[in-house]
């Protein structure tokens, strides 16, 4: 059995073609499309986290719009750019979130990811400290966090408050009991899977990683997961960890599939990103019955417990509720993932 979920990269375009022409068709079909979602069975709706671009950006207020129109499905990031967070603030918004979803988010958060502007996070009023990278300031910004999920106290009370306090130190409110062990761990790389797994955190493995041994891409991410696993087994966590992995599938089950991804067979891509080599995973489109013996092969997705479907939300709810539906339905069986 496998999670199964969807991801939106939350584009809008103001182009012809285009279902999601601004960004409020882009919020609101994103509701549309997790209530589908969970009507027609899937596990998780989860959605990318971009400043400065045509896409999603504040997650809280749609997670929490997702949750109050959903009543079973996971709601998640993946993910949330640590440098441009305020923990503290985070923190509150986060419970509330997950408070009016009835406990059910599921946050992906990271350093984030190559920006639409230099040193993004700068405009937001952060800066790494002397000797310190955006993406240590990230990581820091992300303990900060971890720890505040808590709930411990830490804040000396007013001896004359405007409300009245419970004893002793105070904490940050609205604080939602278990988020902590819902927080994953966007990693492009081994190093930084190892490290999610000492911090406790649950692991999304990218839609590309650093080529560190130049073997296909579903391979080296099936390595960096049992790196992971092994990292969390000597960390001596009392939990279980979860592992998700991201890909873009397709079963060509219409004309208007063909049209759409039926273009021939994908591979594996390799390119620089933020000065590292990089390679990104392939698509999947074919026929039910061929897409089944190809993702037989994918060693990375045999290795996860959550698939999250990358959609194309810009072709509309419809069309990306169909694209879900093939897969639970036509292909999903079929490998044993429901």
């Amino acid at each position: 059995m496998k999670t199964i979920g969807f991801l939106s990269f939350g584009h809008w375009s103001p182009t012809g073609r285009s279902e999601t022409r601004t960004a409020g068709d882009t919020l609101l079909q994103s509701i549309d499309l997790a209530v589908a979602a969970e009507e027609l069975g899937a596990d998780g709706a989860y959605f990318r986290v971009h400043h400065f671009a045509r896409q999603l950006a504040s997650p809280f207020p749609l997670l929490a719009a997702v949750g109050a129109r959903t009543k079973r499905i996971e709601i998640g990031t993946g993910v949330i750019d640590m440098r441009y967070q305020n923990p503290l603030a985070m923190v509150e918004d986060a419970g509330a979130a997950d408070l009016i979803a009835g406990g059910r988010l599921q946050l992906g958060i990271s350093r984030g990811s190559p920006e639409q502007v230099i040193d993004g996070w700068r405009h937001f009023g952060f800066a790494p400290r002397e000797g310190e990278s955006d993406a240590d300031m990230g990581r820091r910004h992300a303990e900060v966090f971890l720890d505040l999920l808590k709930g411990t106290g830490f804040a000396e009370p007013n001896p004359r408050p405007m409300f009245a306090n419970p004893p002793g130190l105070l904490r940050l409110e609205p604080h939602s009991e278990g988020l902590r062990e819902r927080i994953w761990w966007g990693s492009a790389s081994d190093a930084t899977a190892i490290w999610a797994a000492r911090q406790g955190m649950n692991l999304q493995s990218s839609t590309l990683k650093a080529d560190e041994t130049g073997e296909p891409f579903h391979v080296q991410q099936a390595k960096q997961i049992r790196r992971y696993r092994q990292a969390w087994a000597e960390a001596g966590h009392p939990r279980t960890p979860r592992v998700s992995v991201s890909r873009s599938i397709f079963a060509l089950v219409n004309d208007r599939d063909r049209a759409y991804f039926g273009r021939g067979a994908s591979s594996d891509q390799v390119g620089i990103i933020d000065n590292m080599r990089a390679v990104f995973g392939r698509s999947y489109a074919a026929e039910p019955d061929r897409l089944v013996e190809e993702l037989r092969a994918d060693e990375a997705i045999a290795e996860a417990d959550t698939l999250l479907l990358t959609v194309p939300n810009q072709l509309g709810v419809a069309y990306n509720a169909h694209v879900i539906e093939t897969i639970l339905t036509h292909v999903a069986p079929l490998l044993g993932w429901r």
